[in-house]
Order: C-alpha cells, then structure tokens, then sequence
C-alpha cells in the first residue's frame, strides 16, 4: 500500500510564526529553497521525510503530531455542515472544502462553529411551544455538545491529566494496585475524605445518600458516598474521579479556561469530563495498559478482567491511546443509545461520526441489542473507499430494583484494516476479499451511495429521479 503524502502546510506555516521567522530565513533553517517551502505552505507539495527531520532537528518538532487526521476531522464536519440545508445554494466540490481546510483550517472551524450556532438556533425556535415551555422541557444542548467537541478535537488525550493518572497508579501499584480498597485509602489518608457505600442518612435506607446517582461528596463532613448497587469497577472508578477533583483542582481549571468555553455550563461539564478522563487513565494507567492490549491482540473481555473494569471502559481507553511516541492502534469509539443517537464519540481514524442525526442504519452497533453478551463483528467500507474492522456489543446499567430505569447502549469499537492483524477478532476474517466488506455511512444526507436498500432520506448533493412507473425500494433514484 503507498503512503499517504502529508499536506500540513497550516502546521509548518505556524512553526515558522512561532518562531518569528520570515519564508526566507525559515527555509534556510530547513535547508530548503524559498520557493519549495511557500509551495507546502500552501498545500501545492507535500512534507517529504528530509523536511520532516529537519522541522524535529532544527525546531524540536515532534514529527508524530504532524498527521493530517485534524484535518480529515475538520474535513467530515465541513462537509456535513455545507450538506445540511440551513446552508443553501450550490455545493461546492470536496476538492474545493479540501482546500479551504489544508489552507486556511482556522477559517474552516469559524465555519463549523458558525453551522453550529445556526442548528442550536434552529432548534430552539422549532422547540419554542407553549407547552414545552410551560412544561419546562426546553433545554439548551450548547454546552454538551460544546464540551464533546473540545474533546473531539483534542483527539480525545489530555497529557498532563494522562500523566497525573498513570503516576496514581504507580503509586497505588506498590502495594496493591488501582483497586476499589487502594483508592479508598489514598483519598482518605491525602485528603481525610472517608468512603462510604451507601448509607449515611437519618432515616433512609443503605442506599438513600446516593439514590438515583453513582456518587455524593459531602464537603463539609468529608464522606464521599458510593451507590451499593453498582459494580466494585464503577465504585473505583468514581473514587479517582473524586480524587481528580480535589487533587488535580488547578489543572482541571488551567484546561478549562485554555479552552474558553462561552458558558459556565459547558465548563462544568467539561470538569466532569476532564475528571472522567483521569480516573480512566488511572484505572487503566497508559504504559501497563497499552502493552497489554498489544499482549491480548485487543481482546476486550481478557482486557476488562485483567483490569477488573468495565467493557466500555477498554473500548474508551483504547480509543485515547494517542500519546506522542506511544500511539497504539488507531480506534474509533462510540456509545449509541437503542434510536440510534450516539451518545459518546471519538475517532483516531478517517471515519467521523455526524454531529446530527442518527448513525447509518447498515452499522453493526445497531445489530448489537439483538444479540446481548456477544462481541459481534462487521468488516465494512465507507464511501470514500476505506475499509475497517467494526466491533459491537450490547450492554446494560442497572440502576436500582424492579422499578428503577434500565440503561441499554450498544458499544462501537474500530479501526481500519491495515491494524486488523492486531485484533484477535480479525483471525478468521477474510479481510483480502472485497466482497466481504458491507458498504456503510456516515448519515444518509451526507452519504452518496446510490443504491442503498436502508436509506431513509434522499442526500442532499444529488438531484433525485422520480419516476411513477418504477418503484424499487427506495421511492426515486439519483443521478
């Protein structure tokens, strides 16, 4: 297979702003000719492995965070934005957005927000009935999706909270290691918080101190209160969560403001995020973590029990595994509720999941609730002809007893088929067979395959034939 040839002329030209550098004395620092270098800042040549030496030599540039995947990232939100109908007028060409996003990608994400603004504006007209209204159902989804973008385009790694967590780990690792009893003795001896499951209120039973939650600190009495009902994994895993809140309290503010959230309610939900971040990169410290995966060929369920944690808490990490020099496996990951909407989403690959919109109905994570307690398997092609290796699995969160609300989710887990051999799940596949790959989309506005049984509106690019006298499956064709 050929390489791929790397256009980051927006990177190198803001090396060389870093570095108050004009094309000329740029150039000279790389060894190259004026004209070559204004040619890749302008996307017309490709970065060639001399130019990327030199950029690490001469300016201690880490050649592993030089990847075009921002800019496949920034290319699919693009794209949707100018397919949904709020845009209007003519589309322009992918080589044209292609453009606009190698060469001026900071224009591109002043794009997207914009698209973004225009949706929530959209729908909070459209949801402005009396009813609702007085009902008080009317909800502001700006700062959720605000927050689910901060970390979409930070590859879904935090440095500083990676480290901190894996250093915990270490720590609790010289005497028994990140387990539910560890981490109830670090947070009380380092921060005189007393763990209690359940219980802890004055005429309620066991569970009436965190009923309806996982977790409930008392500030003032220090008693950090954990759901019985839930796994001896989640237990831990909301104590590190705890402990990246009063320990790593500054870091977690310095990341927040860093990002300039534009309300207080998507930075707090962003400090709910950050301190989930740490506590999975403490459960699962990166290093430990990360060779295992490479051990067990990926298998989720060895992953989970030698761990002791949770699948869905294997599948996020493996998605995050993006730390420079230390990359693992590029996975995508996501979380689909049993309509389709993706409620966690995250990929280190080409394929991006639609911001709006319920996922391709052809995707495997929707077979998944009809087989619980099985990892099932799809091998599927993207109309942009990438193939992957998509993973799939069911699964449920009690919460409570017989009238407490069960939550279902389906677990997405993949990565293209050049790292299918890492995968235990891929040994009987026949990955060389085209036939064998099932074609799949992103969301059927967006998608321009012409022939799909499942297609449940017509994409927006495409002018439609409508012919009375035929009727297939779909009620037109496109030209």
């Amino acid at each position: 297979m050929r390489a791929r040839k790397l256009f980051i002329g927006g990177k190198v030209r803001a090396i060389r702003g870093e570095h108050g550098l004009t094309q000329a004395g740029f150039a000279a620092k790389l060894g190259i000719s004026t004209s070559y270098l204004n040619q890749i800042e302008n996307n017309q040549r490709h970065v060639s492995v001399s130019v990327l030496l030199a950029l690490a030599e001469a300016f201690s540039v880490d050649i592993t965070t030089l990847s075009d995947q921002d800019s496949d990232r920034l290319l699919a939100d693009v794209s949707e934005a100018l397919a949904d109908p709020v845009s209007g007028g003519t589309q322009p060409s992918l080589a044209d957005v292609k453009l606009v996003v190698q060469n001026a990608p900071s224009f591109a994400r002043a794009f997207v927000a914009l698209h973004q603004a225009m949706r929530r504006s959209g729908d909070q007209l459209a949801e402005l009935d009396e009813t609702l209204e007085r009902s008080g159902a009317l909800t502001d989804p700006t700062p959720y999706e605000e927050v689910r973008d901060f970390f979409h385009y930070v590859d879904n790694y935090i440095h500083e909270l990676d480290l901190a967590g894996e250093a915990l780990s270490r720590e609790l690792m010289k005497s028994r290691g990140a387990s539910l009893k560890a981490l109830a003795d670090h947070i009380e001896r380092r921060h005189r918080v007393r763990v209690a499951i359940g219980g802890g209120e004055p005429g309620g039973g066991p569970e009436s101190a965190v009923r309806g939650a996982l977790r409930r600190f008392d500030p003032v009495s220090r008693v950090l209160w954990l759901n019985p009902r839930t796994q001896a994994s989640t237990q831990a895993f909301q104590i590190a969560c705890q402990i990246a809140l009063i320990e790593h309290d500054q870091a977690l503010s310095r990341i927040i403001a860093n990002a300039r959230f534009r309300s207080a309610d998507a930075a707090g939900i962003c400090r709910i995020g950050l301190a989930n971040y740490f506590a999975g990169a403490t459960i699962l410290p990166y290093a430990a973590f990360s060779a295992a995966a490479r051990e067990l060929r990926h298998d989720l369920v060895l992953l989970a029990d030698r761990f002791s944690t949770s699948l869905e808490q294997v599948a996020h990490r493996l998605s995050t595994l993006q730390r420079p020099g230390q990359k693992g496996v590029p996975f995508f990951f996501a979380r689909v509720d049993k309509a389709g909407n993706i409620t966690k989403r995250h990929s280190a690959t080409k394929l991006q999941f639609a911001r709006f919109g319920s996922a391709c109905p052809l995707w495997n994570a929707h077979s998944a609730f009809e087989t619980p307690n099985r990892i099932i398997r799809q091998l599927a092609e993207t109309p942009d002809g990438v193939r992957y290796l998509c993973l799939a699995t069911a699964v449920t969160k009690p919460s409570g007893g017989w009238r407490d609300p069960v939550q279902s989710h389906a677990l997405a887990l993949g990565c293209e088929v050049t790292h299918a051999g890492e995968l235990v799940y891929a040994d009987d596949l026949d990955i060389a067979r085209a036939a064998a790959f099932e074609p799949i989309g992103v969301s059927c506005r967006i998608c321009e395959r012409r022939d799909c049984h499942q297609r449940a509106v017509p994409p927006l690019k495409r002018r439609l034939i409508v012919d009375p006298n035929t009727r297939k499956t779909v009620p037109y064709g496109l030209e």
